[in-house]
């Protein structure tokens, strides 16, 4: 019986740890470059598995995939927790609040198009939203129930999916990769020889693959951390995702009172500073979507770099050479690790990859240049 090809992962975000960790359970032989593994834009991430209200008319192959990948999250979950690792997966599900009446107007359109593809999200009023989630604030004038959006704990995911995927074999290699040649990753000390690799290094991957360059971009995002104090109200039950005045913010609880606020976005190149004006409309904005949290202590700022595409699908497939690539998973890397890593095990066993990955072939690159 012929040997399990030799893998060898570039990056070790949630995408590069998902996939390292199904490779070496596998039987592949594993090895992971990364210097600071789990600590890029996984880290700062909010936890959302939100296909539905990440939906918009136009991106239906990013709904498609968003979705599939949300129906593979409970066994990719408890196949972890199985092999002593527990992601922290919540099932409490999502509400979406609507500040004014245009983005109420907004949500509308969201809910119609929703309910056109037959998936649940119930457009409700503000009281009916405040009744599910009492902490919101009188401003809110709608919103949606989103019951199969969930949410996971980015930094315990991060930390079972290392576990685990040593647990199966997989060595860890704290260098960068400055290179790929054919066969061979660099790094600034040495080439090690590599059979197959994946590609998954976020943003920075069109550093790495020519073919990449200027389809793969950062997309910069800062997020706040908070906590819930003696006299506070708790964190809402739900992930709150919200529109005020036009502008995004979601905030997701975690254990022992924490909460997650977050995300701007917008280019900024490779910057990961975190600025006042980011926190100050962070803030802002979550304290008129929900005002208890003004009285909460801020613990933590950070600033991560999304892997931006142009039509906010990934790049998932075969590059040349041996690389295949899985990265520009935008604001979805949380989301999509569990159908990007069984669409590596497909690729080295030579199957058919999970539905919805065929649409986000590299090979799309050509059409986009020729627009």
């Amino acid at each position: 019986m012929p040997s399990q090809p030799h893998l060898t992962v570039v990056g070790a975000g949630v995408i590069g740890l998902a996939v390292a960790w199904r490779a070496a359970a596998a039987g592949h032989r594993v090895t992971v470059f990364d210097p600071r593994p789990g600590q890029a834009a996984s880290w700062v991430a909010g936890g959302m598995l939100a296909p539905v209200t990440e939906a918009w008319p136009g991106e239906e192959d990013v709904l498609e995939l968003g979705e599939e990948s949300l129906r593979r999250w409970p066994r990719f979950a408890e196949e972890l927790r199985a092999d002593g690792f527990d992601p922290g997966l919540s099932l409490a599900g999502t509400v979406v609040a609507a500040f004014d009446r245009a983005d109420a107007e907004q949500l509308r359109i969201l809910a119609d198009y929703l309910h056109g593809l037959g998936r649940e999200a119930t457009y409700v009023t503000g009281r009916q939203l405040r009744h599910a989630e009492p902490g919101l604030g009188s401003s809110v004038t709608a919103g949606l129930l989103v019951p199969g959006d969930l949410a996971v704990d980015n930094r315990r995911l991060l930390d079972a999916l290392r576990g685990a995927a040593r647990a199966h074999g997989a060595e860890f290699v704290a260098e960068e990769v400055v290179a790929l040649e054919p066969g061979v990753v660099r790094t600034a000390t040495a080439g090690h020889a590599a059979e197959l690799v994946v590609l998954a290094a976020g943003a920075w991957s069109g550093r790495l693959a020519p073919r990449l360059a200027g389809h793969v971009r950062p997309l910069k995002g800062e997020i706040l951390r908070l906590r819930s104090r003696r006299l506070t109200l708790p964190p809402p039950r739900h992930t709150v995702r919200a529109m005020v005045e036009g502008e995004p913010v979601y905030l997701v609880p975690r254990e022992h009172g924490e909460l997650v606020l977050g995300a701007t976005q917008y280019e900024a190149g490779f910057d990961t500073a975190v600025t006042a004006r980011g926190v100050r409309r962070l803030l802002d904005n979550a304290e008129r979507v929900f005002p208890g949290i003004a009285e909460y202590e801020l613990t933590e700022t950070a600033a991560g770099l999304r892997a931006g595409s142009a039509d906010n699908l990934p790049y998932l497939g075969e590059l040349g050479d041996g690389v295949f690539a899985a990265t520009g998973h935008h604001r979805n890397g949380l989301l999509l690790a569990p159908v990007t890593a069984d669409a590596v095990l497909a690729w080295l066993a030579g199957t058919e990859p999970p539905p919805g990955v065929t649409a986000a072939h590299p090979e799309r690159m050509r059409s986009e240049e020729r627009v």
